[in-house]
């Protein structure tokens, strides 16, 4: 995803002329130079910032820097409120109009005879029922797309793509031709083409990433391992009861898991390319084609002028997404934001988060709202949803996983999981549930009404467990 710099800046940024018209993820936005000219000012600390561009328009107020989810659907909000024509230009480094990311490592890696998404079907706003944006919706409304290559803040030059994809070591084989990183539409094509040609997958991760490419390679019907460290899947929702029902799913779509088992090296065969990966605990897996899904983290540290918070590891930033400098603001996966509802400090990596930030954000610098963001803490998964699948998966989860669980069904299809914290219902589970069973589930995560744990544990079924909640936040909204 992205962060996005917002509103007028009074220091000034320097820019290098680039090598795309979108170039990504960074915090900035400020008034602009005149057409070829540079400019820099000395921000508090010992940094400097500059900029030179060259713009078609002399008079833009806003510039977003960084191309992901979070400016599509702040690009929407300037359009809504009539603050885009002319003012506002939009920096990335990918030659695509920003487009609805999920999609990579889901309905984008179906089998070639499986309808897979392509674009233009998911340009933002199309994730949350919201108009396609293709690059002609950002020509007919103003909003220009200049070339930018390079920040240079003192010392530092800085590619504008602040989020930081953990990568295997060179040294253990992580940039062996085979082994793949899905961070945007190039790296999806890449392995696609690779799948096409591939016989053994390893995926390395056993998160988000790893579930959703393991899904899609077991339906191009490829021989596939999950390695990863931990004791099950998706550690940090699930509990390992929730996670052996997916296993099963899995391994029933002719998935293998290795758990516990960490990465020694990768090993190339005679042409250079990946062969196989070598554990720790020195087996061997055979493979042709690697995927990484290890996860990412918010690049930083150039921002420290700014304001970081070290505990969460983003940019800190007030309800606002205001950073401490005026002008300057962080959205998206790298804002250490306050998490109103459970009062703490949160860094959230999920494109609602990066939707909604982005829309609360714009509205707040222009004036329209100065209401503190409320962001209840919302997941989500879709998988095995090619065409021909006979068990779809389709998951939500809303609020916080602490406190004691009940878990309720037999995956068949669904299954839920309720998380209680002193009496009150913190986070709540649900796998294939009705439109109506979903739109009941932020309701009763926001509001945490007390429900009975017995009451829960008898349930009969995942539809009477969820009357036993929906009853009980009656009960405390009567």
């Amino acid at each position: 995803m992205n962060i996005s710099g917002l509103r007028r800046m009074a220091s000034s940024a320097l820019f290098k002329h680039g090598v795309s018209p979108w170039y990504q993820q960074s915090p900035f936005l400020g008034v602009l130079p005149k057409r070829g000219t540079s400019w820099g000012v000395d921000l508090p600390g010992r940094r400097r910032f500059s900029v030179s561009a060259s713009f078609a328009n002399e008079n833009r107020e806003f510039v977003i820097v960084g191309g992901g989810n979070s400016a599509g659907y702040a690009a929407r909000t300037f359009v809504e409120h009539g603050m885009a024509d002319g003012r506002l230009c939009i920096v990335s480094k990918e030659a695509f109009a920003p487009y609805e990311r999920p999609a990579l490592t889901k309905g984008y890696l179906f089998p070639l005879d499986k309808k897979p998404a392509r674009l233009p079907g998911f340009h933002t706003c199309v994730g949350s029922g919201g108009e396609r944006q293709t690059p002609e919706w950002y020509k007919d409304h103003g909003i220009e797309k200049p070339n930018f290559g390079y920040i240079h803040w003192k010392a530092f030059k800085i590619r504008i793509s602040y989020y930081c994809y953990r990568m295997l070591p060179e040294k253990i084989g992580g940039q062996l031709p085979g082994v793949h990183y899905i961070r945007d539409i190039d790296d999806a094509d890449s392995f696609v083409s690779s799948l096409e040609k591939a016989k053994k997958v390893v995926v390395v991760g056993g998160g988000y990433i790893g579930m959703e490419v393991a899904a899609a390679t077991a339906a191009w019907k490829l021989d596939t391992t999950v390695v990863f460290p931990e004791d099950h899947l998706m550690p940090r929702l699930f509990t390992s009861s929730l996670a052996h029902r997916y296993e099963d799913l899995y391994q029933a779509n002719g998935v293998k898991f290795l758990k516990n088992k960490s990465i020694s090296k990768l090993e190339p065969g005679n042409d250079g390319k990946v062969a196989s990966v070598k554990l720790e605990d020195g087996s061997t897996i055979d493979a042709d084609t690697v995927v990484v899904g290890m996860g990412a983290k918010p690049a930083v540290s150039p921002f420290e002028v700014v304001g970081l918070n070290s505990k969460v590891g983003g940019i800190q930033v007030d309800s606002l997404f205001r950073t401490s400098l005026p002008g300057i603001f962080a959205i998206g996966d790298v804002a250490a934001f306050p998490l109103k509802i459970y009062d703490r400090i949160a860094r959230v990596e999920h494109v609602d988060h990066a939707r909604k930030s982005a829309a609360h954000c714009v509205k707040a610098l222009l004036g329209i709202h100065n209401d503190s963001y409320n962001y209840l803490p919302y997941f989500y998964s879709r998988v095995f949803e090619h065409e021909g699948s006979t068990r779809k998966v389709w998951w939500q989860f809303f609020g916080d996983n602490v406190g004691e669980t009940v878990e309720i069904g037999n995956f068949d299809p669904k299954m839920a999981c309720f998380w209680l914290e002193s009496g009150r219902l913190k986070g709540i589970f649900l796998e294939s549930g009705s439109p109506q069973e979903f739109e009941l589930l932020p309701g009763l995560a926001r509001r945490q009404p007390i429900v009975s744990k017995s009451k829960l544990q008898s349930a009969s079924s995942v539809e009477a467990a969820l009357d036993i909640a929906r009853l009980a936040l009656l009960a405390e909204t009567t």
